[in-house]
């Protein structure tokens, strides 16, 4: 059998190369949801690929008559599935790797500012890693935000996407967006005010992001878009966060939302995380955060919402009537005590739900699989006949309306004639362990009994980027040893005074939280605002 080469793209930062000429094999290839909901699977099957798109599906003889020199990929005992979207992610050494121990959201962020940061290299083909090696190929990457030098704003944004084109994978990338309210939920001149001379200096310092003009990061938007998506059309999207509605004038978010809007963007908005953020809107405006943005007439189907933990009944109908995304983090909501997203009536209502893992999942890696078993037991209710997600709809979150999430709906997240050939290749006999029921359907094996070891292959585009279960464009041992060299060296007398300031800073914020007066009694939150 000709062996097909595992090389990244020999054209990177260019026109790129239109992709390999392959056949995948497969016992079964399980494609995406027909419109009843169903998994449509072919049994026995190979994937023809054709400059690194799917060409045709059918059966292995079929599809192998006549093109026996093509260099194929699988096999019999493989399951081929969409690569997988992580479609809410920031960055690669996770918080808890960091020293940051987890808090409620308020709490957490302010610690942050003492992590040791990794070359953004380094630190992006990390996560990059581990998000291959369980079978995602697309992500859509958060940065924290732009830096308040606009000189490097190119380079940081290169270095990023340089890395996901390095190692194999679709990205698209967007940073949160600030204008007030980035310490807490009062102006920050008021909190500032608040504080001791010296924590107020250096607090103050960390805010120099947030007062970069919206207009500035719109132009720069622009011109990333026309750069560096113009270059890659299949494979980079340059998208915008707004980072929430507390942090957010609403003239910022009129700015965003419409430059979003005249250059076809993504937008994915940070929304109703926590119980906080849900009070902070009925406070002050006066109804809720999904009703105040679709009362600016920001809502559309471009619009991915992050979290929406806290939505009411109202916001749920406004959500699925505009046609959003909302993307659930499940364990990133229930790391950090936020809540849980009502995934049930957001599908009874059809909106679309795609998958997250934030910054990192229960087992703190990027490990998809994890994910999607938490949400399918998380939905699962205590009735006996009410409608929830079955392991087909949880994948579909997963694949498809992740892809359409982070901007590449009809590029990614199925197996079908037209689109991209991401395939994820999981090995049967590992799914098994020894060996699984032919009635049991192959769905529901993949998200039960699926995991990072079963993931044999992954291909990009028609491109081998995980073979033998680890990944092939880069020098893997080589990059983890460059992590643990530059974690490893002893604590400079610099970051332990940062780190000293940034519990500071925390003692304060918990004052600041105390004297807001939100609510702070214990709550059942499995349905949050439903309950």
């Amino acid at each position: 059998m000709p062996a097909v080469p595992p090389a990244p793209d020999p054209n990177p930062g260019s026109t790129p190369n239109p992709g390999p000429d392959l056949i995948v094999e497969a016992g079964h290839v399980l494609r995406g949801l027909d419109a009843a909901g169903a998994m449509i699977v072919d049994e026995g099957a190979a994937i023809r690929v054709e400059a690194g798109r799917v060409a045709e599906i059918g059966p292995r003889a079929e599809i192998l008559r006549g093109r026996e020199h093509l260099p194929r990929v699988g096999g019999p005992g493989m399951v081929a599935m969409p690569g997988l979207t992580n479609g809410h992610h920031h960055f690669g050494l996770t918080p808890l790797m960091a020293g940051v121990p987890f808090a409620p959201l308020e709490l957490w962020l302010p610690r942050f500012r003492a992590m040791r940061q990794l070359p953004l290299r380094l630190d992006t083909l990390f996560s990059a890693i581990e998000m291959l090696e369980s079978g995602t190929t697309c992500v859509h990457h958060i940065f924290s935000s732009l830096p308040a030098d606009r000189e490097v704003w190119d380079e940081t944004a290169d270095a990023v996407l340089d890395a996901y084109e390095e190692i194999g994978m679709r990205a698209a990338f967007s940073w949160m967006i600030r204008d007030r309210n980035v310490l807490a939920y009062s102006p920050d001149a008021e909190v500032l005010g608040r504080m001791p001379g010296d924590l107020a200096a250096w607090a103050g310092a960390g805010l120099a992001a947030s007062r970069v003009p919206v207009s500035a990061q719109m132009d720069f938007f622009r011109r990333l878009k026309a750069r560096r998506e113009g270059a890659r059309p299949d494979h980079v999207r340059a998208a915008l966060a707004p980072a929430n509605l507390h942090w957010l004038s609403d003239g910022a978010l009129e700015e965003i939302f419409g430059t979003a809007a005249e250059a076809g963007a993504p937008v994915h908005m940070h929304l109703l995380e926590t119980r906080r953020q849900r009070d902070f809107a009925r406070e002050r405006l006066g109804r809720g955060a999904v009703e105040h943005l679709h009362a600016l007439g920001l809502l559309g189907a471009n619009v991915t919402l992050g979290h929406g933990n806290w939505m009411s009944e109202a916001e749920l109908d406004i959500v699925a009537g505009c046609g959003c995304t909302i993307c659930h983090n499940a364990s990133s909501g229930l790391r950090l005590g936020s809540g849980i997203a009502p995934v049930n009536a957001l599908r009874a209502r059809g909106a679309r739900v795609a998958l997250g893992i934030d910054q990192s999942n229960l087992v703190d890696d990027r490990d998809m699989n994890v994910e999607m078993k938490l949400v399918w037991a998380l939905h699962r209710g205590a009735g006996m006949f009410g409608a929830r997600p079955d392991a087909a709809a949880v994948l579909q979150m997963a694949s498809e309306h992740g892809a359409v999430s982070a901007g590449f709906g009809g590029i990614a997240g199925r197996l079908e004639p037209g689109y991209a050939a991401d395939v994820a290749l999981l090995d049967l006999a590992r799914i098994g362990r020894p060996r699984i029921s032919p009635r049991t359907p192959i769905a529901e094996a993949v998200l039960h009994r699926g995991s990072r070891a079963a993931v044999e292959t992954v291909l990009v585009g028609g491109r081998v980027v995980v073979q033998d279960g680890r990944v092939t464009g880069i020098d893997r041992e080589a990059v983890m040893a460059e992590i643990d060299e530059s974690l490893a060296r002893p604590e400079t007398r610099a970051e332990a005074a940062t780190w000293a300031m940034a519990e500071r800073l925390v003692a304060h914020l918990e004052d600041e939280h105390r004297s807001r007066g939100f609510a702070d009694d214990p709550v059942p939150y499995r349905y949050n605002d439903l309950a």
